[in-house]
């Protein structure tokens, strides 16, 4: 459990809250690629951690978040025509560049007043850049301006990733910890068949990764024991279940300062998945979800079942607000539930939406009773309220704030014996002790050589 005080901490992100600054000194999705689809596009509204934005793609195909208030009379942008290297105001005509250049003043005479007062007026926009098919943007203070993290996926090509958001009616933090809590597993997500797992063609194994094997494996230990190991950029956090005799399933998570998870599905060479939990205000946030393979392409058929809501993606209507969510209930079949799966509700997503939803827009987290198998979200609480206390009290930043190296990191499966250490166990599936993806491995051994010269 938490102090009402600590919860308030961790749950409030506006620009005057400890935990609002945290975020802000790191690169935030803002929303994707696709929904600035060609140059001169019409523009999107934007908002996250209160703060409102319009995106646009100028004529030249940059992508940028601007204010939506015109330094004129106020006027909203968005309403804006994007056209020629520029937004122009659909109030007075003003016109303004993606770098905040006002362009036109077509209300003066053309006579030396207008370049006159062009010079003086400049738009407020932020610092955005493109990349993994998502729109980035920073908020904090640009003297302090980190590079983007080095995520895993934002270096594979287009065809390898493939990238959604959704709408979500809760804080960020809920569903944050939903993500990191693989005890729930055993339960939540589990298809049923009288009461036992239903292994023939059943949706949950054609829309996720698991295979029998696991699923059986998952449904037979529903106490994980964990095993959390601290690092620069966050946590790795290792559940590990009983598999056949003499071994143990390993399923390795990872937490990325200060909201990122990457999922602990994937063996290797399967699917790998990551989400980003962006407040939007301290009630909804958006969902941003990420799924790539480093080996090889992903198929149409992978793609489209994604697009229709299979594993980490939700089926969203135009405003990615899923089609299931929480003013129908989810569409809930109870005959369902009875009969054929642990909670009635379709697709994993949804499955997670609807418990953590359920909980109110911001959990009461003093009248929690936690066990042994909440310790990956306990230890995710620590962490972030230590750096946003850090940051609060003493104007220190995280370590990740400056090492965007340190996000190259994966998660996934393992299965060996059950005499393994956790640390032999990482180093034994990914090559290295924290889940460095081998490039980022071998760099930092490079480094380290250096060092030692």
């Amino acid at each position: 459990m938490l102090t009402a005080e600590k919860n308030a901490i961790l749950t409030e992100t506006g620009p005057d809250r400890p935990m609002g600054q945290l975020f802000r000194f790191f690169w935030q999705p803002a929303l994707l690629s696709r929904e600035l689809p060609e140059p001169d596009c019409p523009p999107r509204r934007v908002k996250i951690l209160d703060t409102d934005m319009v995106a646009i793609r100028d004529s030249y195909g940059r992508a940028q978040l601007i204010t939506p208030t015109c330094p004129h009379r106020g006027a909203n942008l968005f309403f804006g025509r994007v056209e020629e290297g520029g937004i122009r105001c659909a109030y007075h005509g003003w016109k303004f560049d993606v770098d905040g250049n006002c362009l036109d003043i077509p209300t003066l005479p053309d006579n030396g007043q207008r370049e006159k007062m062009c010079k003086k007026i400049k738009l407020k926009t932020y610092p955005t850049r493109e990349a993994g098919g998502l729109v980035w943007v920073y908020l904090g203070p640009e003297e302090l301006m980190p590079e983007m993290p080095q995520f895993d996926f934002l270096d594979m090509p287009d065809d390898q990733v493939y990238v959604s958001k959704k709408y979500q009616f809760s804080n960020w933090a809920q569903a944050c910890e939903g993500a990191l809590d693989t005890a729930h597993f055993s339960f939540l997500h589990m298809p049923l068949v009288g009461g036992k797992i239903n292994f023939g063609k059943d949706a949950f194994v054609a829309e996720s990764s698991a295979d029998e094997r696991r699923i059986g494996w998952i449904r037979n230990d529903g106490a994980p024991r964990f095993s959390i190991t601290k690092h620069e950029a966050g946590l790795v956090i290792g559940g590990a279940r009983y598999a056949d005799e003499g071994d143990t399933y390993w399923r390795i998570s990872q937490f990325l300062m200060p909201n990122h998870g990457l999922a602990p599905n994937a063996f290797p060479g399967e699917n790998m998945h990551g989400q980003c939990w962006v407040p939007i205000d301290d009630e909804t946030c958006w969902i941003f979800n990420y799924t790539w393979n480093p080996d090889r392409k992903l198929g149409e058929d992978e793609v489209e079942r994604f697009r229709n809501g299979a594993s980490i993606h939700a089926a969203t209507d135009e405003n990615y607000v899923p089609l299931r969510n929480i003013t129908n209930d989810f569409l809930i079949d109870r005959e369902d539930q009875k009969t054929r799966t642990y909670t009635g509700i379709k697709g994993v997503s949804e499955q997670d939406a609807a418990i953590q939803e359920s909980m109110g827009p911001i959990v009461d987290r003093t009248k929690e009773h936690l066990n042994s198998s909440d310790l990956g979200v306990v230890q995710f609480r620590r962490y972030i309220l230590d750096a946003a206390k850090a940051l609060d009290n003493e104007g220190l930043l995280p370590t990740a704030h400056s090492h965007p190296q340190n996000y190259r990191l994966r998660s996934g499966s393992h299965v060996c014996s059950d005499t393994i250490h956790f640390d032999d166990v990482m180093v034994e599936r990914f090559g290295h002790r924290l889940g460095l993806a081998p490039a980022a491995a071998q760099d930092q051994a490079k480094a380290a050589e250096v060092g030692a010269e």
